[in-house]
């Protein structure tokens, strides 16, 4: 329906906006923009495109006023959001077109400015207004000429930017652009932009991590110690950290894991050492709690987190055997605890004439992961400590000291041998010894023992850790830890038949009834040796005597009764600081009369200061480097014999 001057008569016009905000036009509208313009073409006279609906409606004649009924818009509540329908392949197209524009123009414009969240600046010069309005007002930029369908589609719900009078120019505009745009057209006008579109929650941090790969792996560790560290961080909860990275956090400096990467690897323990630390500390003085303190508590925990470390602790009779085991794994590496210890202490009693050759072949079982901190003798009682080469700089340095028991023998046989140093800031005494033999001999083996706590000069440099707590009469009172082992001789007081009769009912862990007639635990029950030491339970057969290359026991005419004469036992300062765990012998090693003895021990270790005198990392570097030479050598051998039994092949003819 139209006027008689050609123009189309409405009774409304109207704009909606769904809540994506997305623009619908009203096809109405499209229709009568289309009539406008050829009409005002052939009168010459076009209206304004920005002449308001009221201004047009003006130019109407009277008597169509009368008959136009305008119905007014009420303000409504927003509609609930509804499910955005499917976009048509035109559309598609024509968003992907309008975002690659908008970029490009944003690049090649100068004069634009992005904002933090890459989205595109209003091209209005003033700020838009962020006063409510009416919940349907209409959500329009301010200037037309930079309007796009878009616009009032990324528009946020309920922002006012135009009144009701450019409904009218509103409604052709978005009709023409659209329906141009849906044939390929583009924007005739300016440019199009989007409002600034604030997100719904801040963004994440981003992560800072500007280390290169080769920095962050430079100082992996060996493949071989990957299991330690599963091991400890599934056991201690355990992770690679220390005090001196949250000293690097808490300086208010801009910290990630990448500040500290060209210092420390991302698979390593040790902790990044500070400048002003290497200018000041000299560690040969210092307090318990002193930050940086080399054997203080964040030293002791970093590597110990439980301060709890593993002592194996070992000895055996060699009856002066010339031949030395083939393989030595049984014995110092068994196969019940999974992981080794941290320390290795052995004593040997009778030692075979070429003590180099026993130490060598320690250090090519234990492998390159320890080191010899120090060996002594004592005519043929031997000892030697290894321990873990990456603790030997928590190591005091090392005395020994021996106490002949047998004055008239020219070889030194009998007697005792003791090793004492500092870990951290715990004292150790090791002490081998091998006590008169006889079955009768009680009191004898007694005063050697006696003899041995009296004449033992240790610590000489070292100072003692609690000097209130010792006595100038027993050596074992100096020191926190004291393990004493050897052969001790003590004997069973019971006959070979009832001894025999015995093994037989219990072959394997059952010894309680052989224990009843040992001399050393009736000894120790009545306090009159060894006072204050303690010793794990029994469940071995007894380590003497064998047949050399059997596993039966005295067969010659003597008739030697079996009898526990190797003994490992060990007394503290604090209780219950040390835990046996394991206490047992080696029945595979049967060079000797006598089997090897171990035990395992978990032993608390405490801080201490830096004002004792230091190992400085001394260890035995030629038996280390003949050690792995053998080492590597006796696995070339074996791979090549394999290699052999492959290739070779026997042919049998029938």
């Amino acid at each position: 329906m139209s006027t008689p001057n050609g123009f189309p008569l409405h009774s409304r016009v109207c704009v909606t906006r769904s809540t994506e905000g997305g623009a619908v036009q009203d096809l109405q509208a499209k229709k009568a923009g289309k009539a406008a313009k050829k009409e005002a073409g052939g009168n010459g006279a076009p209206p304004k495109i920005g002449t308001p609906i009221s201004e047009t409606l003006k130019l109407l004649p009277e008597e169509l006023k009368a008959n136009m009924k305008i119905k007014s818009i009420t303000p409504r509540p927003p509609r609930k959001p509804r499910l955005e329908r499917a976009a048509s392949l035109d559309e598609k197209s024509w968003r992907k077109w309008r975002r690659f524009r908008t970029s490009q123009e944003s690049l090649t414009d100068p004069n634009e400015t992005s904002s933090s969240n890459g989205s595109l600046q209003e091209a209005s010069p003033s700020p838009p207004s962020r006063a409510k309005a009416s919940p349907c007002s209409p959500c329009c930029p301010q200037d037309s000429s930079h309007s796009s369908p878009d616009a009032l589609e990324a528009a946020p719900v309920g922002k006012s930017r135009g009144g009701t009078s450019d409904l009218g120019k509103r409604a052709s505009e978005i009709s023409s652009a659209f329906g141009g745009l849906l044939r390929g057209k583009g924007f005739a006008g300016g440019k199009p932009r989007l409002s600034q579109i604030m997100p719904a929650r801040p963004l994440p941090p981003m992560e800072l991590n500007v280390a290169s790969h080769s920095l962050r792996t430079a100082n992996r560790i060996d493949a071989d110690c990957l299991d330690y560290r599963h091991y400890s961080q599934h056991k201690f909860g355990r992770v690679s950290s220390s005090l001196s990275d949250s000293r690097l956090q808490g300086n208010g400096t801009l910290y990630d894991n990448c500040s500290t990467d060209s210092m420390k690897s991302t698979f390593s323990l040790l902790t990044p050492i500070r400048a002003k630390d290497v200018r000041s500390r000299s560690y040969l003085e210092g307090s318990l709690l002193a930050s940086g303190a080399l054997l203080g508590a964040e030293e002791l925990s970093r590597y110990f987190p439980d301060r709890n470390i593993g002592i194996f602790v070992a000895t055996w009779n060699m009856q002066g055997q010339k031949e030395l085991p083939v393989n030595l794994d049984d014995f110092l590496l068994p196969t019940d605890p999974d992981f080794a210890q941290d320390m290795y202490v052995i004593g040997v009693q009778e030692g075979c004439p070429d003590r180099r050759e026993w130490e060598i072949r320690l250090q090519e079982t234990l492998g390159p992961h320890y080191v010899l901190l120090h060996s002594a003798a004592h005519g043929v009682l031997y000892m030697s400590v290894f321990i873990r080469r990456d603790l030997i700089w928590f190591c005091s340095e090392v005395e020994y000291a021996t106490v002949t028991t047998r004055i008239v023998s020219q070889i030194k046989t009998k007697g005792a041998l003791g090793i004492c140093f500092t870990f951290f800031g715990t004292s150790f005494l090791f002490i081998t010894s091998h006590f008169t033999s006889g079955d009768s001999k009680v009191n004898e083996r007694k005063l050697d023992y006696n003899k041995t706590i009296q004449a033992l000069t240790l610590p000489k440099n070292v100072p003692d850790t609690n000097p209130y707590r010792s006595s100038s009469s027993d050596v074992t009172t100096r020191f926190d830890e004291v393990f004493w082992f050897g052969d001790f001789n003590f004997r069973l007081n019971k006959d070979r038949e009832t001894v025999d009769s015995i093994l037989n009912q219990n072959p394997d862990t059952d010894v309680s009834k052989l224990l009843v007639y040992d001399q050393l635990t009736s000894e120790m029950s009545r306090g009159s040796i060894f006072k204050g030491f303690q010793e794990a339970d029994i469940h071995f057969r007894p380590s003497y005597k064998f047949d050399i290359g059997k596993d039966s026991y005295d067969t010659t005419s003597k008739q030697r009764t079996p009898s526990y004469t190797d003994r490992v036992v060990f007394r503290s300062r604090y209780k219950d600081d040390i835990q046996a765990v394991k206490y047992s012998s080696c029945p595979v090693i049967k060079t000797s009369d006598h089997r090897p003895v171990f035990a395992l021990f978990r032993v608390k270790v405490r801080p201490g200061r830096d004002n004792i005198p230091l190992a400085a990392g001394q260890f035995d570097r030629e038996l280390y480097l003949i050690g792995i030479r053998r080492r590597i050598t006796r696995e070339l051998q074996k791979r090549l014999e394999q290699k052999d039994q492959k290739s070779s092949s026997i042919c049998s003819i029938s």
